[in-house]
């Protein structure tokens, strides 16, 4: 049973990012507590063996939720249990989750267009619903990510935030932007400020930060009890280390050119393994353009990647830049 209380700085969901070998490799980086990529509820219920690869945690992993959406509370309720004890047809063997994540943050047309992700937050009373479900069908903590409402007219995360927590939500995740905004605007710390004043609850912060100051100026202002990373962390697992070290006014040292292509070759190398050389070069691609990004030559090496086949041609791109 994890204990929010002692996690300062955490991993968010990522879809197409947050599988294993991201989580791997920003768990060598001092992460302590991520979540999976987000996965159908409804998808679970028909045993689909693509989704239970998205949900599978492996044995040697720290603490990791899985994160679910749907707008069906039985449904919902069914996803958690099948997680908690384990019984999911495509998925046995899987490490138990740390907690169940219900994800009514997602602003994409093709979710919110079921009446998932962010636009539950339209839904105050299926909000409660969702949640005591979850809670009540299973042993896990209840986690609920959530954003700061619909748009700039129907700012409520306050009142959902009291919903889940009335519900028996064990944490909840606030990214400081409205539907409507997507990750364009400047994130409302006031809104996560007032969740964590309206709850007993832990309150974690999302949205905007991409350094050990962005995290910092986050807990000062918002009162948060931690912070969840999300694009911050991509091509830049270091960013855990950074974080703790400055909540322990430790000293950090910023990786040399040479360790960063080590860990993006790393990576790679996990994502083969998880995928085969085909799928894992081909979604290496996002990663390397972060990991490499801001180093000279950077640009003309990202056209290079984009049309390698193999490992090994990566590898040669990549020790060229060096």
């Amino acid at each position: 049973m994890i204990d929010f209380s002692t996690v300062k700085v955490a991993l968010a969901p990522l879809a197409g990012v947050s599988d294993y070998a991201f989580r791997k490799i920003c768990a060598d980086h001092k992460m302590q507590y991520a979540v999976t990529e987000m996965v159908s509820a409804k998808a679970m219920h028909y045993n689909d063996k693509k989704t239970a690869e998205l949900a599978y945690i492996r044995h040697s992993e720290p603490s990791i939720a899985v994160q679910i959406f749907g707008s069906e509370p039985e449904i919902i309720a069914e996803a958690a249990k099948k997680l908690c004890e384990n019984n999911y047809n495509h998925n046995l063997g899987s490490k138990i989750p740390a907690a169940i994540d219900i994800n009514m943050g997602c602003p994409v047309n093709k979710i919110v267009s079921n009446g998932e992700g962010s636009a539950l937050m339209k839904k105050p009373e299926l909000v409660g619903k969702i949640v005591r479900a979850a809670v009540d069908a299973q042993s896990l903590p209840v986690t609920v990510k959530i954003r700061a409402g619909w748009d700039k007219d129907s700012i409520n995360a306050v009142e959902i935030a009291r919903i889940a927590e009335e519900n028996g939500a064990s944490m909840i995740c606030v990214h400081g932007r409205t539907r409507s905004e997507m990750y364009i605007s400047n994130v409302r710390r006031d809104i996560i400020k007032a969740v964590k004043e309206s709850v007993k609850i832990p309150v974690f912060a999302n949205g905007g930060i991409m350094n050990a100051d962005d995290a910092l100026s986050m807990f000062k202002d918002t009162g948060a009890d931690g912070v969840m990373i999300a694009r911050g962390a991509m091509g830049n697992p270091w960013i855990f280390e950074e974080i703790n070290a400055a909540l322990n006014g430790h000293l950090y040292i910023r990786p040399q050119r040479n360790e960063i292509i080590a860990t993006a070759l790393e990576h790679i190398k996990l994502m083969i393994q998880e995928k085969g050389e085909r799928t894992g070069v081909c979604e290496s691609r996002k990663h390397i353009a972060y990991y490499t990004k801001g180093m000279p030559g950077s640009a003309s090496l990202r056209e290079k990647i984009n049309h390698a086949e193999s490992y090994d041609e990566i590898e040669d791109i990549l020790y060229r830049l060096l």
